[in-house]
């Protein structure tokens, strides 16, 4: 079984494609919507779904991820089952679910993620594309844009996503590669590139070298300003 949970705020844009993609997949799957705290439609899009489940949450990736992922539990989950972590603003490749069941049945795959590529066909934002997946082969550090996903029970002996404002999925990856070294999938998911767009792609880039330099070489711990909201 598949529990793909999909933290959300404020994400009436982005969401419906999103949701699109995922109920395009065949497989077996529940699809679980954590709301941070939206203003705009957001919830109204995930509850008008019978297929949706929809939570709330303090807001925080982490502390919404958590609470999706223990609401599965209580639907009888089995601990080789998946959790795949989604972000409202990101595509599933076509045969994600299908490729998911397939690792399934490999169990020394405990943990993975896709390749990641932006909407559009601006050149800088394929470029941030590349240096995140060569950043990724390299360091095995899945980020939360790659549709990670992971073993219930690993995910469980790990204690969930640290319940810290930012970073959570490489702080998360950082703990993940005591356990397993994740299965990186060559297919790409899409995120939506209006974000990076909106704040200056030149902008995105540098927040991404600061980042690959932070997560390498131990640098400072970066400011939650640097992570502001941009919706």
């Amino acid at each position: 079984m598949i529990w793909i949970v999909i933290p959300t705020l404020n994400e009436e844009l982005a969401l419906p494609a999103t949701l699109h993609a995922v109920f395009n997949q065949s497989g077996e799957y529940t699809v679980v919507v954590v709301d941070g705290g939206s203003t705009d439609r957001t919830r109204d899009i995930a509850n008008d779904d019978p297929r949706i489940t929809l939570l709330t949450s303090p807001k925080g990736r982490a502390a919404q991820m958590n609470r999706g992922a223990e609401h599965t539990r209580t639907l009888g989950r089995s601990p080789d089952d998946w959790l795949l972590f989604l972000h409202a603003d990101t595509i599933l490749p076509v045969h994600a679910i299908h490729d998911l069941h397939r690792l399934h049945a490999q169990p020394t795959c405990q943990a993975g993620g896709f390749t990641h590529q932006f909407s559009g066909d601006d050149w800088r934002l394929r470029l941030i594309s590349w240096l995140d997946n060569f950043r990724c082969s390299r360091s095995h550090i899945i980020y939360g844009d790659q549709a990670m996903f992971v073993r219930q029970g690993l995910f469980e002996r790990i204690g969930g996503f640290p319940l810290q404002p930012i970073l959570e999925d490489v702080k998360f990856g950082d703990t993940l590669l005591k356990h397993t070294v994740p299965h990186l999938l060559p297919s790409h998911v899409v995120t939506d590139a209006r974000k990076f767009l909106k704040m200056g792609v030149w902008k995105s880039l540098t927040r991404i070298f600061l980042i690959i330099l932070h997560v390498e070489y131990g640098l400072p711990t970066l400011t939650p300003s640097f992570f502001q909201d941009i919706r």
